[in-house]
């Protein structure tokens, strides 16, 4: 395949917008601890395709036809609020009771959880640095074949996994999955068609527990129907809420950063929302603070001419 014929569109995709705030929105709502054990089962079901199908779509955006300098810009702008967040995270598990409780926090586990085993949420953030520097480095430095190309990744990736522990083998699965398609000249949506059908196989699938893994078969399948349902909705929606939909998925990066701060001072409105059994409205609420929270937070640090410290560039909201 010619290289002309491998270029992607830098434009948008409205639609890996939409996607992008659909799953981002579920992981803040099965990241508060109230309502997911509340739904446990809605979790285990959500948990199996929501993060696959963010990592399928990064592989995807990777854009490594970037200068070297662009590309490492673009792996600073995850790699400070990787940094910063996970050692905060990391040092708030050592002093509240959280699931993930650290008993003793000491300089090696620090360490080791901020560059090996990272605690909550930001391991997305560790995968995607790791994967997108090997991915760029293979693809721009090995002079070969696509296929001998993508294979060398595999193979690097698959080591860093299976004997250094930087990563899941999951992880490096969709990561690549959405690379090969970039890579292919594909448009997303030739591969990943809309389909309100998919919704319903979708169920069926995920009734039986043995299919709610994201590492078989059933639940890469699961993926696929996720993505093809939330394109039907992208469809579907429009006016002012598709326009906040694309809005929340242009800035994804804040709400994955700071949504976990709220999630945690949302515990606060349990007791005046325990009236409610489903959890339904401390969810919706949770969602409002949450996202608005995390905009208010960007656009702050951008007014104050703070972000570069935390995203490495001045302006953090995309309008």
């Amino acid at each position: 395949m010619t290289e002309q014929n491998t270029t992607v569109s830098h434009q948008r995709q409205e639609e890996l917008d939409f996607l992008k705030c659909i799953f981002i929105l579920l992981m803040i709502a099965f990241h508060l601890v109230y309502f997911s054990e509340l739904h446990p089962t809605a979790k285990q079901v959500v948990y199996t395709f929501h993060m696959p199908a963010f990592l399928l779509i990064s592989g995807y955006l990777m854009n490594i036809e970037k200068p070297l300098k662009a590309f490492a810009k673009t792996l600073l702008d995850f790699a400070l609020p990787y940094l910063i967040m996970e050692a905060g995270y990391t040092v708030m598990a050592s002093l509240l009771p959280i699931r993930e409780h650290i008993d003793t926090l000491t300089i090696g586990v620090f360490l080791d959880k901020l560059c090996i085993h990272p605690l909550g949420p930001y391991w997305y953030l560790h995968s995607l640095i790791i994967c997108g520097a090997v991915y760029y480095g293979v693809f721009r430095y090995l002079k070969a074949s696509l296929i001998t190309r993508m294979m060398v990744t595999v193979l690097i990736l698959y080591l860093l996994a299976q004997y250094a522990g930087l990563l899941a083998i999951t992880t490096l699965v969709y990561f690549l999955i959405g690379a090969v398609i970039r890579q292919m000249g594909l448009r997303f949506t030739s591969i990943f068609r809309p389909s309100v059908l998919a919704g319903v196989a979708l169920i069926l699938l995920l009734l039986d527990e043995e299919h709610r893994h994201a590492a078989h078969l059933c639940g890469m399948i699961s993926v696929y129907m996720a993505i093809s349902i939330g394109l039907w909705c992208e469809q579907q929606t429009s006016g002012r809420v598709r326009q906040v939909a694309l809005f929340l998925g242009r800035n994804t990066l804040l709400l994955f950063v700071f949504s976990p701060i709220f999630t945690i001072l949302c515990k606060q409105m349990v007791p005046y929302l325990a009236f409610d059994p489903t959890g339904l409205l401390f969810l919706l609420l949770s969602l409002v603070v949450c996202t608005c929270g995390s905009l208010a937070l960007g656009w702050i640090l951008q007014k104050m001419h703070l972000s570069t410290w935390l995203f490495a560039k001045r302006k953090v909201l995309v309008y």
